[in-house]
């Protein structure tokens, strides 16, 4: 099994950007598609984006498109989420993903195709 460990959360203004990381043990993270997904109180989870284990391959939620980027280096075990001109409305707490596909293309962007979860790191975007 991988375990998954995402930090980088914090407390920012409106426009800033923060980078969340995600690092992998356990097992190589080469060999997962991975995601990231949020939760804001009373709401449900929603994914936000997801990569292939090739890397040529994203996905990105309407909501994130051209404020986010997601990434990874399989090298370090560990992914990325870029998060630019952040909204009030990206508090949430942030979550990382991975599930186990042989084909390195594919990108998965619903929750139920993930198998292993972070624990979660917390953002907060001040007005």
């Amino acid at each position: 099994q991988v375990q998954l460990v995402e930090s980088g959360g914090a407390l920012v203004k409106a426009g800033g950007s923060l980078r969340l990381s995600c690092a992998a043990s356990g097992r190589t993270l080469s060999g997962y598609a991975m995601g990231w997904f949020r939760q804001a109180p009373g709401k449900e989870r929603e994914v936000l984006a997801g990569i292939s284990r090739s890397i040529t391959n994203t996905y990105y939620a309407d909501s994130v498109k051209g404020r986010f980027t997601i990434s990874r280096d399989n090298a370090k075990n560990t992914v990325y989420l870029q998060m630019n001109s952040l909204k009030p409305e990206d508090t949430a707490v942030y979550y990382c993903a991975a599930s186990s596909i042989l084909n390195t293309r594919t990108v998965l962007s619903g929750e139920r195709q993930y198998s292993y979860w972070g624990q979660g790191t917390q953002v907060t975007v001040s007005s």
